[in-house]
């Protein structure tokens, strides 16, 4: 993302993030910023049916060919947390279902800043191509899995969107709960906040505890700030979100890409061919970009095993990833650039675990019985044989005294109480 680019939420002014120049695969040129998220694009002119294929080396890193050999994500669903996805675009035409705008405002269908960042990050996830045998368009990692869109950020050059930073700011909390609750699978955050202002959110980290308990694997952009500082971005720092970094074709960091402690995985981030509602194709960068393959891979994984949880998918991700930094992890890259074919194929020796682990009773205590609980004395025991005989002689003497003293008469009842109440 571009750190002009974030999710909805009080205003955090901060500059745009340096990266490599987009490339445009042919006509004209007329750079522009995608909104949303980490991912910066050239306009282009519609290329050739076999140019677009060929660019989308992002299917060869993941093996993705390979892996649908045993599924291409049928059944699937992922929300694609966004600005709007463009539902009639060919290459996503029948995937797309009804989904929500937590906006409510801002450019609409056939406007220019409208849905140009999620149409982009729904066809790296479930593009189906078009034309004969679907040979033409973009191909998704995915292309059987279906997209639920939920817009809850603007575009870049959205009129609206200043207005929307101040009014909506719990939209990506909101998206994040609507889409758990909406038959998501997974959910795909090509977005975040890394400006100097960006911290911690109580409702946001709640939303993404709240679909994770409840199956939910959630997805999220590292961010764009490797040129500015690594600064955290969130939401991909919250607990138990799939933090993606980006890397070029060889499996190097990209330069732009954040390089930071909650880095999961790397994915392709660099000359990503992408789709766009004006029917053109485009060639950016982000880890916008990293962020929908990694959504696109889990859909292929819960598509064959449903009943993995989100644990499970994520450090299946990081035990299987190809091209692992030197000690198995680093900051730059996470535990390496995801292997879609040997996640699927380890995942058949898991057996499934619950979302939220369930609670189980110890064979044993686990400090231990502890000590014996100390009992009074029995009254009699209360002294030894010398204690018992003073204070036997003791009680004799007392009683011999009190014999020899004269007797009174009655007190009409208890003298304690008589003479404490005697005023006379």
């Amino acid at each position: 993302m571009s750190r002009r680019d974030r999710p909805v939420r009080r205003p955090r002014p901060a500059a745009p993030v340096p990266g490599p120049a987009p490339r445009r695969i042919t006509g004209r040129a007329a750079a522009v910023l995608a909104a949303g998220a980490l991912l910066a694009v050239a306009a282009a002119a519609p290329a050739a049916a076999d140019g677009i294929r060929d660019r989308q080396w992002g299917l060869l890193t993941l093996r993705a060919e390979e892996a649908w050999g045993t599924t291409r994500g049928d059944g699937i669903t992922v929300a694609v947390l966004d600005t709007g996805v463009d539902d009639s675009h060919p290459d996503l035409a029948g995937q797309v279902l009804a989904g929500t705008d937590l906006i409510g405002a801002g450019a609409g269908r056939g406007d220019r800043a409208w849905a140009r960042h999620g149409t982009a990050m729904a066809g790296i996830i479930a593009g189906h191509g078009h034309g004969p045998q679907r040979g033409q368009g973009v191909l998704g990692v995915a292309p059987q899995a279906r997209i639920l869109p939920v817009r809850v950020i603007l575009e870049e050059g959205d009129p609206g969107r200043a207005k929307a930073r101040e009014s909506k700011g719990g939209a990506l909390a909101e998206g994040i709960r609507w889409a758990a609750d909406h038959g998501a699978d997974v959910i795909n955050m090509s977005l975040g906040d890394d400006s100097d202002s960006a911290h911690h959110e109580a409702g946001e980290d709640e939303a993404v505890q709240y679909a994770l308990a409840k199956g939910v694997v959630v997805v999220a952009s590292a961010g764009n700030g490797g040129g500015s500082g690594d600064r955290v971005s969130y939401p991909a720092a919250y607990p138990g979100v799939i933090a993606v970094t980006a890397v070029d074709r060889r499996g190097r960091k990209a330069p732009f890409s954040t390089r930071n402690w909650y880095a999961t995985v790397s994915a392709p981030g660099v000359d990503v061919v992408i789709a766009d509602p004006d029917r053109s194709y485009y060639e950016g960068w982000g880890t916008s970009a990293a962020a929908a393959f990694v959504s696109g891979a889990v859909a292929l994984i819960r598509a064959a095993h449903p009943d993995l949880s989100p644990a499970q998918v994520k450090k299946l991700l990081e035990d299987t990833a190809a091209n692992s930094p030197e000690g198995g992890r680093d900051d730059a890259r996470g535990h390496g650039t995801v292997d879609t074919a040997a996640a699927l194929q380890a995942a058949e020796s898991l057996r499934p675990e619950p979302p939220v682990p369930a609670p189980a009773p110890a064979g044993q205590p686990y400090f231990g019985p502890g000590p014996e609980p100390v009992r009074p004395p029995e009254r009699g025991a209360r002294l030894g044989p010398p204690e018992a005989a003073v204070g036997g002689a003791a009680l004799l003497a007392l009683a011999a005294v009190l014999a020899r003293r004269p007797r009174r008469g009655p007190r009409g009842g208890d003298g304690a109480a008589f003479e404490h109440s005697r005023v006379g």
